[in-house]
């Protein structure tokens, strides 16, 4: 007796079909599993026997062979139980076979035949979608995460007996719904956090409002407690909301690394990563066997905050250089080249030596070779990669005591979400949706500069000894303060602020 039930496999962040092919025949009890199962699948086979005997269904004492085609492509994980189990059911006519026709079916089983939910359920179901699959049975509580996807039937189960008795139309199960815009109302932070109470560092405020504005990099440097981590953690706050587009992007990254709330099944806000200086170049990058996404991917399209810069390893440090050129991270390993998407804002702090209080003489007791230690710790070239250089100063006790209200996130927003939507109709068709993604051809078409402005760039290069990279990113940084300030040309006032935050390359690293 012979049965096929369609799954799905996840390769990177795009999923294929899998067929589990199942021959039931006489002869002494044997369950083999062929097509490259890893140690997670070939444990099924206890999971799968011990469920369908605890869901009250007889096991077959037989010859059982499973085929897992593609048999040339690894299969990992234990999403493959609930196949695996219906594939036998539907061989020994405990299902009809027709039943399972233009169905998918995903899940991991525990003993007592209940469903587990898995990971990178989301681009699973769009495969399948996109494969021409009518219906999928998933996970009760994989269910609102699968359903997000319009124009593929999604049935929620829990249990493997269920599952059986749902096929048969012993127990009749209605697709699950979801109201996508209900859900991006329901379940949007309220930030609890704002630019508000942020006391002085008006510059570094200006300076992240235009690294929000045209999604420019930024290094913090100054001393503790001048507020590096205050303002890196405000900076999701006065970023443009999520698309639909961009939040299915990256549910579909967090769904793989098992980051997703069941209760929601949708990222509705954008990521705000900040791993410990300790983690690895592949927990930062991605990597692994089979490479899973990295830090750089878990922030696509949000933030990603490097506290401590240079206390990170040097290795993860310059891994960093590709996704911040290229928006994307390749991984090769033996078994696979997988691409990642990482269109993320760094932003990074460090203090400005050791002890963290130079310039201030009285305080600071480090040597200039600790110093000059420390600061090389970070590469000319990552720095150069990095749009906005702000130096911080000690919050004065005038300012803590100032009862003055400051400007809030909500203004400082509007501000940037004005200055986005000038950038999506400037480059409208060109692929390109802020000023910090301009490559060279775009920036002598759309950073044009007059003569005052090219002698301000001239004198400015001169003396900072700025790398062609830098001068780019000073002309895109200027880009975007103009597009704030509403202008449709390049003044000095704009190039003169863009220049200052690249002071750091003359009075540190040069």
């Amino acid at each position: 007796m012979f049965s096929k039930v369609k799954s799905c496999a996840l390769m990177g962040i795009d999923g294929y079909a899998v067929d589990i092919e199942t021959d039931v025949s006489n002869g002494l009890p044997v369950f083999d599993i062929v097509g490259l199962p890893d140690t997670a699948v070939k444990e099924s086979k206890e999971r799968v026997r011990t469920a369908i005997k605890n869901s009250g269904m007889e096991f077959p004492l037989k010859r059982i062979t499973i085929n897992m085609a593609p048999a040339d492509t690894r299969k990992e994980g234990a999403s493959y139980d609930l196949p695996i189990a219906i594939g036998i059911l539907a061989a020994t006519g405990a299902i009809v076979p027709e039943l399972l026709e233009n169905t998918v079916f995903l899940g991991e089983m525990s003993l007592e035949g209940a469903l587990k939910p898995i990971k990178g359920i989301l681009p699973m179901i769009i495969a399948s979608k996109q494969l021409g699959f009518a219906s999928a049975v998933v996970p009760y509580e994989n269910v609102q995460e699968a359903a997000v996807v319009d124009g593929i039937d999604i049935y929620g189960i829990s249990s493997l007996a269920d599952v059986v008795a749902f096929l048969n139309g012993e127990m009749p199960i209605s697709p699950f719904r979801c109201d996508v815009d209900d859900i991006f109302m329901r379940h949007r932070i309220n930030y609890d956090v704002d630019f508000v109470d942020v006391k002085g560092q008006h510059k570094a405020k200006r300076a992240l409002e235009i690294a929000a504005a045209g999604g420019h990099n930024v290094l913090l440097i100054g001393p503790p407690g001048a507020g590096k981590t205050m303002l890196a953690r405000r900076l999701p706050t006065i970023l443009p909301d999520l698309t639909f587009d961009e939040a299915m992007e990256i549910t579909k990254l967090h769904s793989i690394a098992g980051l997703i709330d069941a209760k929601s099944g949708l990222v509705t806000n954008r990521p705000f990563r900040s791993p410990h200086h300790t983690v690895s170049n592949a927990a930062l990058i991605g990597g692994g066997r089979i490479p899973k996404p990295g830090e750089v991917s878990l922030a696509h399209y949000g933030v990603l905050f490097l506290d401590e810069l240079p206390e990170f390893r040097r290795d993860a440090l310059e891994a960093l250089r590709q996704p911040l050129e290229d928006e994307r991270v390749t991984v090769s390993r033996v078994s696979a080249t997988i691409s990642y998407p990482a269109k993320f804002l760094l932003i990074a702090s460090m203090n400005p030596c050791p002890c963290g209080f130079f310039p201030a003489i009285s305080k600071c007791t480090c040597t200039p070779l600790q110093i000059k230690n420390y600061l090389g710790k970070v590469s000319g070239p990552l720095l150069d990669r990095i749009d906005l250089h702000v130096e911080l100063q000690p919050v004065s006790y005038d300012d803590l005591d100032d009862s003055t209200p400051t400007e809030g996130s909500a203004d400082i927003k509007k501000r940037v979400e004005a200055a986005r939507v000038v950038q999506l109709e400037r480059y409208k068709g060109s692929g390109i949706y802020f000023n910090s993604q301009l490559s060279g051809a775009h920036i002598s078409r759309y950073c044009h500069l007059g003569i005052k402005e090219r002698k301000l760039m001239n004198q400015a290069f001169e003396r900072l000894s700025l790398s062609a990279r830098a001068y780019n990113r000073i002309l895109k940084v200027a880009r975007t303060i103009a597009d704030l300030d509403g202008s449709s040309n390049i003044t000095e006032a704009h190039i003169a602020e863009a220049v200052q935050y690249r002071n750091l390359d003359r009075q540190f690293w040069g």
